[in-house]
């Protein structure tokens, strides 16, 4: 089965090697068929403590590293804008 590649905006560093990534979707409302805005966040894994709050990352489904962290950060030119 393919590992899950998402997108999002780092919301907290805070944690060692660990970043929280809020990734947003648009999801249509079944009653109404507006779009509307859904979010979750996710903890995920930055060995290198290399993204800081307000970046754009792309993260990636991984074996479990601690209780909540089940994603990964993906290191590529194009997640860190370089």
């Amino acid at each position: 089965m393919p590992r899950r590649v998402l997108q999002g905006t780092v919301v907290s560093d805070k944690g060692d090697k660990t970043v929280v990534v809020n990734v947003q979707r648009r999801v249509m409302h079944p009653l109404y068929k507006k779009f509307i805005t859904r979010s979750k966040r996710f903890s995920a894994h930055d060995p290198e403590n290399r993204f800081k709050q307000g970046d754009m990352v792309r993260i990636i489904e991984c074996a479990p590293v601690s209780k909540n962290k089940r994603f990964a950060v993906v290191y590529d030119d194009a997640a860190t804008g370089a």
